[in-house]
């Protein structure tokens, strides 16, 4: 289970001296049998005892222990993480220390097209809704440190979930067969499920329709990354998510990892019928990210570092074309907008696009879609690597 905090909580029964954990991250003040479960341990250094509180919990006393431990970026250590599974788990050293090492891969995608660093290791893809786009970064990813893989484009149709098998066993059977999984799929939660499951990575290529901030981590994790490759910086910066905010998770992700950075702002430019909706503007309120509305694309365009457009989602309006047809074309990029960005400005798109983006940007340098797909590559093969040799 990966964690998404520095520290650690447990609570110490002082009748039987034993330690249950709810967050732990060291083996050397837990007893508890359950620690050495992938579900329960990940191991930190400890570095600083901080504090002690007490409580009684069925008629025993426990006292809560806190424990703060220090991250271990050093060539040879662990990866912080068992999974890659949401945005959450991710703070700004671990993000910095990750695209370093996306850095890296980039040169050995470039320079050493023979490399071995993941040779002998097998990625399963088990993919329970197609996304060629992803499933062949990942491969690609895979192949280019000298790993295997083992794929499937459709397994809720052609696997033994067809038949009714539950995804912990198709988990635990496929476990057998591979060293991590990428895994996508229909329902939420899908991927939680599968790292609970797993005693082997499990990273989340997506699982279900819905609107959770953080279901499309994968996608924002390449996306800051461009960002900071693209503008030189993640602070003080001004972003535009333009298009389908209401059902775009990637636009809601990324909003998610922006708050962690210092003196961003975030443009909201949208139809009235695909608005971002409250949870993210109350969430970036919270975390005193600056955020504001607007219907004037050619105006926001006009202040911003980073243009995030996206295509407006046909498949969510069922049979209401009526609203598609009115939402799809109102916020088109175009010569006209790209004439009134500044000069370092970029323009970026998770891909697939339709008519959001016309074809005559795509010559322009400030058009970053196409180098943002790549830099996934460079993402897939940082985390294969992190997650199955360390840092």
């Amino acid at each position: 289970m990966a964690a998404s905090s520095w520290f650690s909580t447990g609570l110490l029964n002082e009748r039987s001296i034993s330690f249950t954990p709810m967050k732990c991250y060291t083996r050397t003040i837990c007893n508890c049998p359950n620690l050495f479960s992938k579900q329960t341990f990940c191991p930190k250094p400890v570095s600083v005892y901080a504090g002690s509180r007490h409580s009684t919990r069925n008629g025993i006393r426990c006292r809560t222990l806190e424990v703060e431990s220090t991250p271990s970026f050093s060539i040879g250590k662990k990866f912080q993480l068992d999974d890659v599974i949401e945005a959450q788990q991710f703070d700004r050293e671990i993000l910095s220390a990750i695209f370093e090492v996306a850095r890296e891969m980039e040169k050995i995608e470039k320079n050493s097209p023979g490399s071995q660093i993941l040779k002998g290791y097998l990625m399963a893809t088990l993919f329970y809704e197609p996304s060629t786009r992803t499933r062949l970064s990942f491969e690609s990813a895979m192949k280019r440190l000298g790993g295997e893989v083992l794929t499937t484009e459709n397994a809720r149709e052609f696997s033994s979930a067809a038949k009714g098998e539950t995804l912990e066993d198709t988990i635990r059977t496929v476990e057998g067969y591979s060293d991590i999984i990428v895994m996508r799929h229909f329902e939420s939660g899908a991927a939680r499920r599968a790292a609970a499951t797993a005693n082997i990575p499990i990273i989340n290529a997506g699982d279900g329709p819905g609107q959770h901030p953080t279901q499309k981590s994968m996608q924002a994790l390449l996306d800051v990354y461009t960002i900071d490759r693209e503008i030189g910086k993640l602070d003080s910066i001004k972003v535009a998510l333009v298009g389908d905010l209401a059902n775009g998770r990637t636009v809601r992700s990324l909003a998610y990892l922006l708050a962690k950075y210092e003196d961003v702002k975030i443009y909201f430019v949208s139809p009235d019928v695909v608005k971002m909706k409250d949870d993210i503007k109350d969430y970036l309120t919270s975390k005193g990210v600056k955020w504001e509305e607007s219907g004037d694309l050619m105006e926001v365009a006009s202040k911003c570092d980073v243009l995030y457009q996206t295509r407006i989602q046909r498949e969510r309006f069922g049979e209401r074309v009526d609203l598609y047809e009115e939402a799809r074309g109102k916020y088109v990029v175009d010569s006209d907008v790209l004439n009134v960005m500044q000069k370092h400005a970029v323009v970026m798109h998770p891909l697939p696009r339709l008519d959001e983006i016309t074809v005559d940007v795509d010559k322009d340098p400030r058009a970053a879609y196409f180098r943002q797909a790549q830099n996934g590559l460079y993402i897939r093969m940082a985390l294969l690597k992190l997650l199955l040799v360390g840092w």
